[in-house]
């Protein structure tokens, strides 16, 4: 091995630990969202990444229990129980799996760029929110209040340290990620110096051995079916969401190209073995992520790093662990949420349309109140929507008049379900001769609606008693329409080399 796959090995690893450190206090706030025991999270999170990773996973990925799962998991686990959760899992994985093998991981590549803008920012903001939890504190009569006096003001200090070293140790040295350093640095400043503030310990404990195989513990029948299947449907498809959006961010990042049928299969795998050994099952997890990709992590090693490290913090280093304070670990994240938003896209008003704006602050807001899979869902039919529109809007005719009296409406555009109506008001039979021609040569017909706009308008004109001829229309468009197939004109047939998009040609 040479001293660039040393060093590379190095960067990868220390990396791969720095992950590990931020997965615990978000492993265990995901497992307690989803009403499940800490290490049904950390193991998850650690099932995840190795076999992800392993077989797989994009390189520089990391992937782990999420909050976008959590939400979905906590009805099933409070209404049926644990084991019902470790089933949905299974067959979430297998769900995955499918997904990657039947290669429909390519239409990922679909979601317009907008929608990538305003998925990046709402993420970036959602990280930021979620950790002013950490600054709340629990009375013993169970009610929680915001922290104030000297532990907030200890905590702050903490944090903006813990910024400061992230931010500024670049500028000295590149031998060892800035954040693994913070992160030891506050820890060690924290233990000797006595300060009391809050740490990963408040919030549960890690201790624990390695996971064990087990079925989960439900009726094979069809009423476990009927009630699992739901759920696993909803989180294979978030899960699929999340992670191959951040494959994409990831592949404009480092200026690669990930493999995301590959990266489909894997997480169903992974959620499928993580089903049997007692986790929450996983996805992606952006914010670690981003801590890898800029450490300069990209290679699988890191993401096998962060699994083997964390699952070394549960079975041995459990009380070590508990020690880091919550701060360092906050710091962390303030981080990675400024690095995730696209400040850039702030400068984009004014400068792109209108609708893509639009887009990116809809999908941005409902990442926030919402999640992800309904906020990349709504940005691609508003995109598509405006899309629809604006093509609508450019079918139009050019009129002329042959020699022998015969009008001719020369179109131009797309045909489809919308711009039929606007095709229909190009045309006036009530005034048009008997002969009237319309030519296809510079138009398409896209959708089913397409050919019953030309069927609509073929009976108004027979019903007038005209003839309507039809020019350079393909061979597929004929066969499918009714009431104008008798109107070509066979003499100029030509074969324009395009089909309509219609299910009824199989």
């Amino acid at each position: 091995m040479n001293i660039k796959n040393l060093a590379e090995a190095k960067t990868n690893i220390l990396s791969g630990l720095t992950v590990a450190l931020a997965l615990v206090p978000e492993a265990i706030a995901f497992a307690l969202v989803a009403h499940v025991h800490p290490l049904v999270g950390l193991y998850a999170a650690f099932m995840v990444s190795l076999i992800t990773s392993l077989i797989g996973g994009r390189p520089g990925m990391i992937s782990g229990a999420t909050g976008a799962l959590a939400v979905v998991m906590v009805a099933l686990v409070v209404q049926h129980g644990v084991e019902y959760l470790f089933a949905t899992v299974v067959l979430m994985g297998v769900f995955q799996i499918v997904f990657g093998l039947a290669k429909s991981g390519k239409f990922i590549r679909m979601v317009p760029h907008p929608v990538m803008l305003g998925f990046v920012n709402g993420l970036a903001i959602v990280i930021f929110l979620a950790q002013m939890n950490h600054f709340k504190v629990t009375a013993a009569n169970g009610t929680t209040s915001w922290m104030t006096g000297a532990p907030l003001y200890t905590m702050l200090g903490l944090i903006a340290l813990t910024m400061a070293i992230i931010y500024l140790l670049p500028r000295l040295t590149r031998a060892v990620p800035s954040t693994l350093v913070a992160i030891a640095s506050v820890s060690a400043l924290v233990i000797f110096a006595g300060l009391e503030t809050k740490t990963v310990g408040d919030m549960a404990s890690i201790k624990g051995g390695l996971p064990q195989f087990h079925l989960p513990d439900v009726p094979f029948n069809l009423e476990t079916l009927q009630i699992i299947l739901p759920y696993s449907l909803i989180l294979a498809g978030i899960g699929l969401i999340e992670s191959l959006l951040t494959l994409n961010l990831i592949d404009t990042m480092t200026d690669t190209r990930g493999k995301p049928n590959r990266a489909s299969v894997g997480q169903g795998i992974a959620n499928v073995v993580t089903g049997f050994f007692g986790g929450m099952g996983g996805c992606a997890m952006i914010g670690q992520s981003m801590i890898n990709v800029t450490n300069g992590a990209v290679k699988n090693i890191s993401g096998i790093a962060a699994a083997l490290f964390l699952l070394c913090f549960i079975v041995f280093a459990s009380s070590w662990i508990e020690m880091i304070p919550l701060a360092a670990l906050i710091g962390l994240m303030f981080v990675v949420s400024e690095k995730t938003f696209e400040w850039g896209s702030l400068r984009l008003f004014g400068k792109v349309p209108t609708a893509d704006i639009l887009v990116v602050v809809t999908v941005a807001t409902v990442t926030v109140f919402t999640d992800l899979a309904i906020a990349v869902i709504v940005g691609v039919i508003i995109s598509a929507l405006v899309f629809a529109w604006q093509h609508a809007k450019n079918i139009e005719v050019r009129v002329t008049t042959e020699e022998h009296g015969w009008k001719v409406y020369d179109l131009h555009g797309s045909l489809f379900f919308a711009s039929s109506q606007n095709f229909l008001t190009l045309f006036t039979p009530q005034t048009d001769p008997v002969e009237v021609v319309i030519d296809f040569k510079n138009a398409r017909v896209k959708d089913h609606s397409g050919l019953e706009a030309i069927d609509q308008l073929a009976d108004r004109y027979t019903q007038l008693g005209k003839k309507l001829h039809l020019r350079h229309l393909s061979p597929d468009c004929l066969e499918l329409l009714d009431k104008a197939r008798g109107m070509i004109e066979v003499n100029v047939l030509e074969d324009p080399q395009y089909h309509p998009a219609d299910n009824r040609l199989g």
